[in-house]
């Protein structure tokens, strides 16, 4: 009889509990429990593994128009297009669902996809400050192929070489490296059709310089935990034109050669001594001197980039350098204090002139023509 009192007190006490409303914790729990089941939406901004890693990108980049090119900082400002092609399984579709064969999202449409779905982490690594303008085009088609089309208007950093000036040629570089995503997971590559699109517009022009040839090579950096990021370098062959630039250069160059030359030839001797005392040559060759220190000055304030390093015009300085070096020895050794004649006689000293008042042009004209034409070669 207790145990049967005992069960209907029970049973009524549980029946008095309230039950787990949805909104309670309880019933939040019960809810959580239920939904542990059901299946949960695939996140697309992760690695597509349809086709393992690294996922191959296409790159390929194409130069719209250059604006501006400014050798002496190393900058150019133009236009460009970078296309980016990867697989991705995950994003297939019915081909009936669209008529134009495949997906498109523009400007705001394209920001707003590309935060939904993975797209690598490319970005032009040698732009100066942040570009002027910059939008997106993005295109899905129905077997999983994405087609990212950036265009870019900014200004770009690029190394010059002088070694050549003024007959050298410059490459205008664009630099893409994966930042996010290392070489293990995502890699550029560039085939044939990338190549095709990687190429100037037709109606591309700089001023001072004509446009070559498009070229693509391969790279790697160095990212955090010695860990490599794969990257591209397409770069637009331009050459200068040198024709503008070799007058006002060489001229006062060859001009300035003669300074020193003069000094030797101006002179003849007369018996036991020269026709013109050394002092008046000699002080040709210091407002000779003066005369190459100011040219230095205003061509390197004109083109800076030549100033530092191995280059046509400061091998020709150079060259003038000696020449005035070796007009000032004969100054003084031969006209001044006649050392020849002490030496070996008068005979010596007249034959050592005649020799010395060839050789030396022939030396330091041959020497500066031999320096144009490397450079122009």
């Amino acid at each position: 009889m207790k145990a049967i009192i005992l069960l209907l007190v029970l049973t009524q006490i549980s029946m008095a509990q309230p039950q787990a409303k949805p909104g309670t914790e309880a019933g939040s729990r019960t809810q959580k429990a239920q939904g542990d089941n059901e299946p949960t939406k695939e996140d697309l901004t992760s690695l597509p593994m349809g086709k393992g890693l690294p996922v191959l990108v296409r790159t390929g980049l194409y130069f719209q128009s250059i604006t501006d090119f400014d050798d002496n900082l190393g900058l150019f400002t133009g236009t460009v297009d970078l296309r980016l092609r990867w697989d991705d399984s995950r994003l297939r579709y019915s081909e009936e669902t669209t008529s134009r064969g495949f997906q498109e999202f523009r400007e705001a449409q394209a920001e707003e996809k590309i935060k939904e779905i993975w797209v690598p982490g490319v970005a032009l690594t040698n732009i100066k400050d942040n570009p002027s303008y910059q939008v997106n085009n993005l295109r899905i088609f129905p077997d999983g192929r994405v087609e990212l089309l950036q265009r870019t208007t900014a200004q770009f950093s690029v190394a010059t070489d002088a070694s050549n000036f003024p007959f050298d040629k410059q490459t205008l570089g664009v630099e893409i490296a994966v930042r996010r995503e290392t070489t293990a997971e995502a890699s550029l590559v560039v085939l044939q059709e990338d190549l095709d699109f990687s190429h100037a517009a037709k109606d591309i022009s700089i001023d001072g310089w004509t446009p070559g040839y498009v070229n693509v090579t391969r790279s790697s950096y160095q990212g955090w935990y010695g860990q490599f990021h794969s990257g591209l370098k397409v770069g637009l062959d331009v050459t200068r034109h040198y024709g503008r630039v070799v007058p006002i250069v060489f001229i006062p160059l060859l001009a300035s050669l003669l300074i020193p030359l003069l000094a030797i030839w101006m002179n003849k001797p007369e018996g036991e001594a020269f026709q013109i005392d050394a002092f008046e040559l000699g002080n040709i060759i210091v407002g000779g001197l003066f005369a190459i220190i100011a040219l230095n000055f205003t061509i390197n304030s004109a083109y800076k980039f030549i100033a530092s390093g191995d280059n046509t015009v400061t091998r020709l300085f150079a060259l003038n350098y000696v020449t005035l070096g070796v007009g000032l020895a004969i100054v003084v050794l031969l006209y001044r204090y006649n050392l020849p004649m002490r030496l070996g006689g008068r005979y010596i000293q007249e034959q050592l002139f005649n020799c010395l008042s060839w050789a030396v042009p022939l030396l330091a004209g041959g020497t500066a023509l031999a320096i144009i034409l490397v450079a122009a070669s």
